[in-house]
């Protein structure tokens, strides 16, 4: 995709009242454009005391101006950044006095695609920049900016670059045939894969830490009525979002709460008990918590303090893929200690007691070791997309191990590899990608 040769021009700054706002123009020339706009152009990388005119030349507002000759600025085009007062009725009239010089209303995240179409971010920093403003967390905002910086576009072109080296090896055996070059001993194949596949492998454990820490974990809490699934979704939060009740379908529709476990954000469902029920409006909660169980990153099973048979056959009807957690609750009636035990089939269960906090720090912690997630500095943000593309190249070097001796399918394992890997840093990205990408970006970004 070219980038495109129009002027376009955005609010940058949030929505509402502020101390400063910025008005944000990006193109391909914008010397004379300027100078229509402030009668003068300012001096590159000089931030300049001008007045913002309307057209009629009646001020709009004072502020600074601030101009980036192409290609040393974000988008790699001209920018023009205006830098004045934060009130939305003065940002909207400057807004309007740049459209009406025939800039265009720059669309969703578009700032920092052309950055991507002019080279000034691969795909997967540009999508940190996103992630960098979404971030909930410091962890996230941290990871965010490692892989802003391009640390993870690093990782992935040093193991292209192996790939590449070894696919050279491979074509200059098959077109010298005649040469017969040892190709297994003399380029160390097996090594080479190895070192790979290892490489691989740890960077698929970083990014998914990273994409914890994007899209944190969701967590849906489910049981019998009157287990204590509000009173723990309130313990967790440590915020009375759910009401309590010692009436049994209290809760008819899904509460959801937030909260930060070691820089992990943790998206708790509180959901209705489920049971058969003649009542109508709350059948319909129970529907909706099986559709948020399909949804689900982890289910905690709630059970009162006698284990009731319903629960178990609860158990069964959860999807075979899901992790869950059974939570034994409310110990507090049996004075019983909190505890954690491993059963026969590998299951985890918890003691504890939503009503006093008892044994809460067992169950965050569990919830960390079922996410997978451990505390590393090296962390970056990822997406879904990033794993999926990792775990495609890994299938594939392990696929062109398997293929040895027959070095022309050899070949196009680790092509396909590459392939994979080019698709996170946007070097083989299709339009409609990029489309969905940037369009979740905000507007002026």
């Amino acid at each position: 995709m070219a980038p495109t040769q129009d002027i376009i021009a955005a609010v940058a700054t949030a929505p509402g009242r502020g101390g400063i706002g910025v008005v944000r123009i990006s193109g391909p020339a914008l010397a004379d454009y300027g100078q229509q706009l402030l009668g003068q152009l300012p001096q590159p990388r000089m931030a300049t005391l001008v007045d913002f005119p309307d057209g009629a030349g009646a001020v709009i507002d004072q502020g600074l101006a601030l101009y980036f000759p192409a290609p040393h600025s974000f988008t790699g085009e001209d920018v023009l950044e205006l830098q004045g007062h934060g009130g939305p009725v003065v940002l909207q009239l400057l807004l309007a006095r740049c459209l009406d010089l025939g800039a265009r209303l720059a669309e969703p995240g578009e700032f920092t695609r052309r950055a991507f179409l002019n080279g000034k971010l691969d795909l997967a920093q540009a999508e940190a920049v996103a992630d960098l403003i979404d971030a909930s967390t410091q962890a996230a905002a941290r990871s965010a900016v490692r892989s802003l910086q391009g640390e993870f576009s690093r990782e992935i072109h040093s193991l292209k670059d192996e790939l590449v080296e070894l696919r050279a090896l491979t074509e200059a055996t098959l077109d010298f045939p005649e040469e017969e070059i040892d190709f297994l001993q003399s380029a160390n194949a097996f090594g080479r894969l190895d070192a790979l596949q290892a490489r691989l492998d740890g960077l698929f454990a970083r990014a998914h830490q990273g994409k914890l820490l994007q899209g944190g974990l969701h967590v849906v809490l489910a049981g019998r009525p009157n287990v204590g699934k509000s009173s723990l979704l309130n313990a967790l939060a440590g915020d009375e979002l759910a009401i309590v009740t010692p009436v049994a379908g209290t809760t008819r529709d899904v509460v959801r709460g937030s909260l930060q476990i070691n820089g992990i954000p943790l998206h708790i469902i509180d959901t209705a008990g489920l049971r058969e029920t003649e009542d109508e409006v709350e059948r319909l909660g129970i529907a909706r918590t099986w559709k948020e169980i399909e949804q689900a990153d982890v289910v905690v099973l709630l059970q009162g303090p006698d284990a009731e048979p319903e629960g178990a056959a609860l158990a069964e009807r959860l999807p075979a893929h899901l992790p869950r957690l059974t939570v034994h609750n409310k110990i507090d009636l049996s004075g019983a200690p909190a505890a954690r035990e491993t059963g026969p089939d590998g299951q985890v269960s918890l003691y504890l007691s939503a009503k006093t906090g008892a044994g809460m720090d067992l169950l965050k912690e569990e919830l960390l070791r079922i996410a997978g997630w451990h505390q590393a500095e090296d962390v970056f943000i990822a997406r879904e997309r990033h794993l999926r593309a990792l775990s495609q190249a890994r299938d594939h070097v392990a696929a062109a191990r398997a293929r040895l001796p027959a070095l022309e399918l050899f070949a196009e394992e680790l092509r396909l590899a590459q392939g994979a890997l080019g698709e996170i840093t946007g070097e083989f990205s299709a339009d409609d990608l990029l489309g969905e990408i940037f369009g979740r970006f905000c507007i002026g970004k």
